[in-house]
């Protein structure tokens, strides 16, 4: 295992998911892996495969060259929408997620009363 690469993507994961707003467990979650396994990643223990890497940068909403340092994430006027928003935008929309359909749409029927 490549130390410098493991650093590298750990420390990218790590500021993504932070950016996101959201927790070691959510992201470890949505990638489809344990907790535990998440970690080693963001601590430099471990690589990723090839297909959780792409789970990964779908996850973060990043790109696998951003990820591996072979990239500087966008900055200033370029930043992403998911950077722009509040962590709690994307915690709500990690929930959202696990919900079914016709729990989305209860949820989208709340959200629209709390606007009026």
């Amino acid at each position: 295992m490549s130390d410098t690469l493991a650093k590298t993507l750990g420390q990218a994961a790590r500021g993504a998911r932070e950016r996101l707003g959201l927790t070691q467990a959510q992201v470890a979650e949505m990638v489809g892996i344990a907790h535990v396994v998440y970690n080693r990643l963001e601590n430099a223990k471990m690589l990723p495969s090839v297909p959780t890497l792409v789970r990964l940068c779908d996850a973060l909403r990043a790109t696998s060259d951003e990820l591996l340092g072979r990239a500087r994430p966008p900055r200033g006027n370029k930043a992403r929408r998911s950077e722009e928003e509040p962590p709690s935008v994307n915690q709500l929309l990690s929930l959202a997620r696990k919900l079914d359909e016709s729990q989305r749409q209860a949820l989208l029927t709340m959200a629209r009363a709390l606007l009026r």
